[in-house]
């Protein structure tokens, strides 16, 4: 989770310095250097609410499980049991 703390921190930087030239550089450096805390205690909070980010690996891991267990397509559903609405229950024929 750092590492894309690291990453976005480093991209605005460069974005910040780029377009805004007259603001001073120390200011930014600073101010992204305090995000670093507040994105990790976020993410934290999150993790203890329950929230669980999807990632690469275990996108890859499910797909190998389904390609592994059979022709990779999902299971079909069960049919439902039959009701009267669907044919299962008797008929009057007129």
């Amino acid at each position: 989770m750092s590492i894309e703390w690291a990453i976005s921190a480093a991209l605005l930087g460069l974005a910040f310095t780029v377009f805004f030239d007259d603001a001073s550089t120390s200011s930014i450096v600073i101010g992204l250097l305090i995000s670093g805390p507040i994105y990790l205690a976020f993410g934290a909070v999150m993790a203890k609410l329950g929230y669980q980010r999807a990632s690469i690996r275990g996108a890859r891991a499910q797909r190998a499980a389904t390609t592994a267990s059979g022709s990779g397509a999902p299971a079909p559903r069960p049919k439902p049991a039959p009701t009267k609405r669907t044919g299962g229950g008797t008929q009057r024929r007129r």
